[in-house]
């Protein structure tokens, strides 16, 4: 996979994980934990965008 396939399949993941936390925060029995893990996995995504973006740079 070339970078900038990788780097639209991360973006394509992050934009997925984000969903996903607004629709869990959305039920008034959302799970913290879940939630938290869910935010941890969007941040390392965006850490390894940043990183690809910056070395493609």
């Amino acid at each position: 996979m070339t970078t900038e396939g990788h780097i639209e399949a991360l973006e394509r993941r992050h934009r997925d994980l984000d969903r996903k936390i607004e629709d869990e925060l959305s039920h008034p029995s959302h799970d913290d934990l879940y939630i938290a893990a869910l935010k941890r996995k969007k941040l390392e995504i965006k850490d390894e965008l940043t990183k690809l973006q910056l070395s493609d740079a």
